[in-house]
């Protein structure tokens, strides 16, 4: 049997990891800018999570949701604590997409609507509904296509205006940043007036911090930067350091139903030790400030370099667009000088590094990128 060949790869093969530095099987060491589309929080093979993912492991691995699981309780009363949403409930699924699937359902079982707005350049997932809130067509298969979906300009709050006002939009989704749309800030004027909108007219505002959360922004979300509070968020990549895990924090205004929602992984024993573990290394190790204070020194930084025309983002969730493409410059930085970023359409550079990163290692990358 063949692997069904739909991801272009680099050819190289990590073995091992550490912090921010990455290990071929060549004995070449990486740094890792990227941490795996942001998944790698705390750092690669953390001693506290791997010690927690081994004990949980050493006494039961997974049940399903039929039966109690502490763990999940023990998460989510940490979560709300450290998140600043402890009057949030929550529910445990496995990836981004399948989030944002269940924030959209629910949603659409809150008040009954089928309609949804969203916003160019956005990113949400692969599956049914969440592709079709993804703003990049070639995505979308034909089974996709009669799901009613508004593509509206972001930071247009009239034209979020002129579609709310007739109260037949079922939710407002949108990133806390945009990540694959090139690292796009919110107008935090903008979000204020959406959530505005959306409690005026019955929308359900739904906030996908799938990349943009966790710390990542200086802040637990980066929504929190414009001092909104969402109907629902949905978490995921940080969450887990690399545990497949994700989340949907609702609202106290939504019922809970039985039987609505439902998942055979979401919450598992191994995936609640990964989640506790990583909130727990946040914390002690105080990363969220640590974030702020590197983000905001390495974002100076790069603001110097003359050949970049812009640099955006907050924390440690930067993208830098030049005036050229950047495929050519990626490779080199990655075959040449070894460090893992990202790129998002043709121009821009993504940089999601472990949020444990200091001063040195983003001086470390700096000099690495004025090699080129």
């Amino acid at each position: 049997m063949n692997l069904f060949d739909v991801y272009p790869r680099w050819p190289i093969e990590p073995v091992r990891a550490q912090g921010c530095k990455i290990y071929d099987k060549d004995g070449n060491e990486y740094l890792d800018f990227y941490g795996g589309h942001a998944v790698i929080s705390i750092g690669h093979s953390h001693p506290h999570y791997v010690k927690a993912i081994t004990n949980q492991l050493n006494n039961i691995g997974f049940y399903s949701n039929s039966v109690l699981i502490s763990l999940q309780e023990r998460y989510a009363e940490k979560l709300g604590k450290l998140s600043g949403y402890p009057d949030y409930s929550l529910f445990m699924v496995n990836s981004g997409a399948e989030a944002n699937e269940n924030a959209l359902k629910l949603a659409s079982f809150h008040n009954r609507r089928k309609k949804i707005v969203t916003f160019r350049h956005s990113f949400h997932g692969r599956t049914s509904a969440a592709v079709r809130v993804t703003d990049i067509s070639k995505y979308w298969a034909p089974i996709n296509e009669n799901l009613e979906v508004i593509f509206l300009p972001l930071n247009d709050i009239q034209s979020v205006r002129e579609t709310l006002v007739k109260k037949d939009v079922s939710s407002v989704i949108i990133e806390g940043i945009q990540g694959v749309g090139g690292i796009v800030v919110p107008k935090p004027e903008f979000l204020r007036e959406l959530g505005r909108i959306c409690e005026e007219t019955g929308t359900v505002f739904i906030v996908d911090e799938i990349q943009s959360g966790y710390g990542r922004s200086g802040k637990f979300f980066a929504h929190q930067h414009a001092g909104i509070r969402p109907d629902i968020i949905t978490i995921a990549k940080g969450m887990g350091n690399g545990f497949p895990v994700s989340g949907v924090l609702i609202s106290p205004k939504f019922k809970a139903v039985s039987g609505e929602l439902g998942t055979t992984f979401g919450g598992n024993h191994l995936a609640c030790a990964a989640a506790i573990a990583v909130l727990e290394v946040i914390e002690e190790e105080k990363l969220i400030e640590n974030v702020a204070k590197t983000g905001e020194y390495l974002i100076a930084e790069l603001k110097k370099l003359p050949y970049i025309k812009e640099v955006r983002g907050k924390g440690l969730m930067i993208g830098l667009e030049f005036e050229e493409p950047v495929k050519q410059l990626r490779d080199r930085l990655l075959f040449e000088e070894k460090v893992f970023t990202g790129i998002t359409g043709t121009h821009v550079f993504r940089l999601l590094p472990p949020l444990s990163i200091n001063k040195d290692i983003a001086n470390e990358f700096m000099k690495r990128l004025n090699n080129l």
